[in-house]
């Protein structure tokens, strides 16, 4: 498995929706909160080059919003 990281807010709805599809497909991630976390929001808008979340990290690829396709291609799912 991929090592897979999410750049997230609290009140973001596609962010939720991203950690609960990957709770049901058994996928463990390690999650930033990028609303309290200056480091990590640095570091995902200078990997990604924009604000919005969420931002998947899966492997070296990079995920914009919650790409379920993208997201189910990269995992091999």
């Amino acid at each position: 498995m991929q090592n897979v990281t999410i750049f997230s807010t609290p009140s973001c709805r596609f962010c939720h929706m991203a950690k609960e599809f990957f709770k049901e497909k058994n996928v463990t991630y390690t999650e930033y909160d990028v609303a309290s976390n200056l480091e990590k929001r640095k570091e995902m808008i200078d990997k990604s080059g924009q604000m919005g979340v969420p931002v998947i990290l899966i492997g070296e690829e990079i995920i914009i919003g919650f790409n379920k396709p993208k997201i189910v291609q990269l995992l091999g799912l």
